[in-house]
């Protein structure tokens, strides 16, 4: 009787701990289907091409399969028309070569395939970029109410520099043939409330394409007081 009742006993616990198992293997499948599930998909756009570029571009975007989940780099700022890539690959058309224009977290909303003329000398070809990189009014997103940085790199998305100033949105650009220049438009945060609205100050930036860096304000602040002494009198 001891004997069959010791094998029911085993018979038992085994069964309760087979149960347990299987069903911590049922957790842990179920954990790892989800997580798989809520992480974003990378997908490829259409190839960019330039004739006047030896390099193909392909862009890198992010589906989230979680349209819940909110992300570091969340796209709810932008409508379907607007850019919202990644990153970008460059491709070489001749010898295969590739490598990455970003190597850090950002978002791409706008580019522009530039160049330089010069009589008797080759032409200067490069992108000019708006990039959101810092989450500048801190709400856990990436977005445009962020600051949007230009960018300028060469046609191979090599030597990326940055031509204007942090906490600023670079809104439109024009390139000036006759002195080598680039002449952007930007809006300031001068009432540093982490925002950008129409109380905050208007610039230009003129950036010397040989030489790429921040670009120097057209407007100063001696020009800007000047103006308002004759406006606001």
């Amino acid at each position: 009787m001891k004997k069959i009742t010791t094998a029911i006993i085993v018979a038992i616990v085994s069964s309760s701990c087979q149960a347990n198992v299987f069903r911590k293997a049922e957790q842990a499948k179920t954990s790892s289907i989800a997580e798989e599930k809520s992480q974003p998909n990378i997908v490829y756009g259409d190839l960019i091409l330039k004739e006047q570029s030896d390099y193909v571009m392909i862009p890198v975007r992010i589906k989230d399969n979680n349209q819940n989940r909110r992300s570091y780099l969340d796209s709810s700022g932008y409508s379907d028309k607007e850019i919202q890539f990644f990153n970008i690959i460059f491709f070489h058309k001749r010898n295969g070569e590739t490598n990455l224009l970003l190597k850090k977290k950002a978002i791409i909303t706008a580019f522009d395939f530039l160049e330089k003329k010069e009589a008797g000398k080759p032409s200067t070809r490069f992108w000019l970029y708006k990039i959101i990189e810092n989450d500048t009014n801190k709400d856990n997103k990436l977005n445009t109410q962020d600051a949007i940085i230009g960018y300028i790199s060469d046609s191979s998305g090599k030597n990326l520099q940055q031509i204007t100033p942090n906490n600023t949105q670079l809104i439109n650009w024009t390139i000036i043939q006759s002195v080598g220049a680039i002449l952007l438009k930007v809006i300031e945060d001068s009432d540093n409330d982490k925002k950008f609205t129409e109380r905050d100050k208007i610039n230009f930036l003129k950036v010397n394409i040989n030489k790429p860096a921040i670009g120097t304000e057209i407007i100063t602040d001696q020009i800007d007081q000047e103006i308002k002494s004759y406006i606001l009198k």
